[in-house]
């Protein structure tokens, strides 16, 4: 699901989750670290889901590549549209992609990690140290 809305939307979502941690991730179809952490983030959602929310942003990239992308690749969690970069900036994200930024349970934005995850392990350990108040 492609949603739109810009930055308000996207902000308005983050603060309808605060209660649960958040993960952002910023993709793009053109993005060939993107793709390979795609599974990654999809195989995170569902094995902590009702735990953590995962929401997608897909930017500067056209609708219809996002589209056919995420028809091929489905996770389950929505994505925004970001076409002009503007949702990314609200969590420190698009000087590089993939970007992916945990917000804490109370809705603070924790860290911004510039780059791919190259492994399960990596992801979930970040996910535990950003995302969760420990």
């Amino acid at each position: 699901m492609l949603l739109g809305g810009g930055a308000p939307a996207f902000r308005a979502r983050v603060a309808a989750l605060r209660g649960r941690p958040v993960v952002v991730n910023q993709w793009a179809s053109w993005c060939g670290p993107c793709r390979t952490e795609f599974p990654l983030f999809a195989a995170a959602a569902r094995r902590l889901e009702g735990q953590v929310a995962f929401i997608g942003v897909n930017s500067q990239d056209s609708a219809d590549a996002a589209r056919r992308f995420l028809k091929r690749n489905p996770v389950p969690f929505p994505h925004y549209a970001d076409p002009d970069g503007k949702v990314g900036r609200v969590f420190r994200g698009g000087r590089a992609m993939p970007t992916t930024a945990f917000y804490r349970a109370d809705g603070t934005l924790a860290f911004t990690h510039v780059g791919s995850y190259a492994d399960a392990k990596t992801l979930d350990d970040d996910i535990r140290k950003y995302a969760f108040d420990d």
